[in-house]
């Protein structure tokens, strides 16, 4: 049997080989289309790939989970340029029938030399799921939502916090850093709204829409890797979410 995790990785990893078997895994009558570039259904697949430049896609999945009828992917995209991704799919019966996404460009190294894909990528703790998915969602809740700094070394290893979002450094004092020079310089990184909290073992992800920067309407997409009760390690992308009037579907982003 293939899993919906080996589905998923076909299909985004097709968009490199030019293998058209995995389209087999949408649902043909029912794709719901949540990236707000994309037109809906499986026509929108389609569009992408006939508008494939010259020398193609690459697509290479560096993480993978499940969580129920829903699958993570974290991948390295050249994609009209080089670009890192967060994929969720949702399926029924065994086919895609719904697609989120967020997707920035590649970014350098962070002040601690981690990319946006290093690190480990195997899913294990598998009996800790919903222990850990209970972690993530109060460190959201109380740090990012609530501003309880003070809560930090309750959710994060003190001792072991390894960053890489590119601007950040490892450790308590990198994430400090960045969020007081934010501060300083009267930007904003507000989490207004949590999707969704998915997991699997000791990686869970949360797909939150809120306000960044200069108050840019974003979607922040966030992965944590969880050992011994704390968060150890840190994934994000932010993306952007596009005026109404520029949406290719009627979907939303969330």
């Amino acid at each position: 049997m293939t899993t919906n995790t080996e589905k998923a990785v076909a299909l985004i990893e097709s968009l490199e080989t030019g293998d058209t078997g995995p389209v087999a895994f949408i649902n043909p009558d029912k794709y719901i289309q949540h990236n707000l570039d994309v037109a809906d259904g499986l026509s929108g697949f389609g569009a992408i790939l006939e508008n494939a430049p010259p020398e193609g896609f690459k697509a290479e999945v560096v993480r993978a989970f499940a969580d129920g009828d829903y699958v993570v992917l974290h991948t390295r995209y050249d994609f009209f340029g080089p670009k890192a991704g967060f994929d969720v799919f949702r399926f029924e019966d065994g086919l895609i029938v719904e697609h989120w996404d967020n997707l920035s460009e590649m970014t350098p190294p962070n002040p601690s030399g981690h990319t946006q894909f290093d690190g480990p990528t195997q899913t294990v703790d598998l009996d800790m799921t919903e222990a850990n998915k209970v972690i993530v969602t109060g460190f959201v809740k109380d740090v990012l939502q609530g501003g309880q700094t003070d809560k930090l070394t309750t959710y994060i290893n003190p001792n072991n916090y390894v960053q890489h979002n590119s601007s950040i450094a490892d450790g308590l004092d990198g994430l400090g850093e960045a969020l007081a020079y934010f501060a300083e310089q009267g930007l904003v990184m507000e989490y207004d709204k949590v999707h969704k909290v998915l997991g699997q073992g000791n990686f869970v992800l949360t797909m939150s829409e809120g306000k960044f920067g200069k108050g840019d309407h974003v979607a922040f997409y966030d992965l944590f890797r969880i050992e011994d009760g704390q968060i150890v390690e840190h994934w994000d992308i932010i993306q952007p979410i596009p005026a109404r009037s520029d949406w290719q579907n009627d979907n939303g982003k969330f």
